[in-house]
């Protein structure tokens, strides 16, 4: 696992290219690893699902909810 500083960097750049992507950019290229990883409006899923890992490795993954029952 990388440290946390190069974590950030590429949560950072994935949602930069998740947020160009959803207004309406056609292509974005994000660093992945010190390669170049190319995502276009067909791949949101592979780039929302590669912030979402990112997410958990860094512990901010989504928590899950317990209904309040009294």
């Amino acid at each position: 696992m990388a440290d946390t500083a190069t974590l950030e960097a590429r949560l950072t750049a994935a949602e930069a290219a998740w947020h160009e992507l959803m207004i309406g950019q056609t292509v974005q290229v994000a660093k992945v690893d010190g390669r170049e990883v190319t995502y276009t409006p067909a791949d949101h899923k592979a780039l929302a699902a590669y912030i979402l890992d990112l997410k958990m490795q860094l512990g901010r993954g989504p928590r899950r909810s317990y209904p309040v029952r009294f």
